[in-house]
């Protein structure tokens, strides 16, 4: 009975962290203020000093508390093994660029786009665990990942709307801006979340500590990523310019997210996590169009819709539940 409150729990969390993350940076990335807007480079950077200060906590927690065993913990794992530190530079750094690259997506996406068409990251991700991981995959999933692709291919294909031509240029242009930055995103995310598999299959390190790695890294890339693309706006007005309640709300939730679907991984399937996705694609598309306003559906886009939710299901459906650690 626990086990399963932990799993809808778990999965409840989900849906309302992934649907609440898209749509507040949304949100966040089209609201028009009196001052500057904040930087996505600076929201990356103070994400990772949330999650390595999470993940701390944890490791504190799993060592009933002793300070003296965490600093022991962290010196061993971390400052003693610089070659099993330096295996997460390359995940991390991708991480990195991964997170800069939804900021531009949903800066040009509408919500609901950007959610059914990041759903591609289910093909790269088995594309990278077949080759990487030598994993096999059965008829389903092969089945699912050709759906899937339809189904986002639909939810792309060009509509006509009423309106000057030169907004429509100026539309059009935006959004293969946007697609382009999800297209990487998913491949990015892929091969991390494979690679970063394989290394804690070969290793008996706790989840947390080797985050606590990706986030000292990815802490390094993104505060060199910040000064070298918005070095000159830092300076004269500082790396925290234009947050607001919104603002830390979008950095907390990215920050806590890798948490959460750890916790998933832990306590459910594939059918459920799937069946999660699916209702966060249905809030985001809702609250989308009722709320922001930014999304004008089509019989199209639904259908595509519909695909990507179902090749979502028929690829948790056969055999086993495959692991794929994610970071936190």
């Amino acid at each position: 009975m626990a086990s399963s409150r932990l799993k809808y729990l778990s999965l409840g969390v989900l849906v309302f962290q992934t649907t609440s993350l898209v749509l507040t940076m949304r949100y966040s990335r089209t609201l028009q203020g009196d001052g500057p807007r904040y930087l996505a480079s600076s929201a990356v950077v103070v994400a990772e000093v949330l999650k390595i200060f999470t993940c701390v906590l944890l490791v504190f927690k799993e060592h009933n508390y002793s300070v003296r065993a965490l600093n022991s913990v962290l010196r061993q794992e971390i400052v003693h093994k610089p070659i099993e530190t330096l295996k997460l530079a390359i995940p991390s750094g991708i991480y990195t660029l991964q997170n800069n690259l939804l900021y531009v997506a949903l800066s040009n996406l509408d919500a609901a786009t950007y959610q059914v068409t990041y759903q591609l990251k289910i093909l790269t991700t088995a594309l990278f665990s077949v080759s990487m991981l030598g994993r096999r995959l059965g008829v389903y999933q092969w089945l699912s990942l050709l759906i899937l692709m339809a189904g986002v291919a639909l939810v792309q294909w060009p509509s006509e709307s009423p309106g000057a031509p030169e907004k429509e240029t100026l539309s059009a242009g935006s959004q293969f801006v946007g697609v382009m930055a999800v297209l990487v995103a998913c491949c990015s995310s892929g091969f991390a979340g494979v690679y970063f598999e394989k290394i804690l299959k070969e290793s008996k390190q706790s989840v947390w500590v080797r985050n606590i790695q990706l986030g000292l890294f990815g802490f390094v890339f993104g505060l060199i990523g910040m000064l070298a693309y918005d070095g000159e706006r830092v300076k004269q007005s500082g790396m925290f310019q234009g947050y607001n309640t919104i603002t830390w709300t979008v950095v907390a939730l990215q920050a806590l997210g890798g948490l959460v679907i750890a916790a998933v991984i832990k306590y459910a399937d594939n059918i459920l996590k799937g069946f999660a996705t699916s209702l966060s694609i249905i809030l985001s598309t809702l609250i989308s169009y009722f709320w922001l306003q930014d999304f004008d559906p089509t019989g199209v886009f639904f259908l595509g819709a519909i695909l990507v939710i179902a090749a979502t299901f028929l690829y948790g459906y056969e055999g086993k539940p495959s692991p794929n650690p994610s970071r936190a």
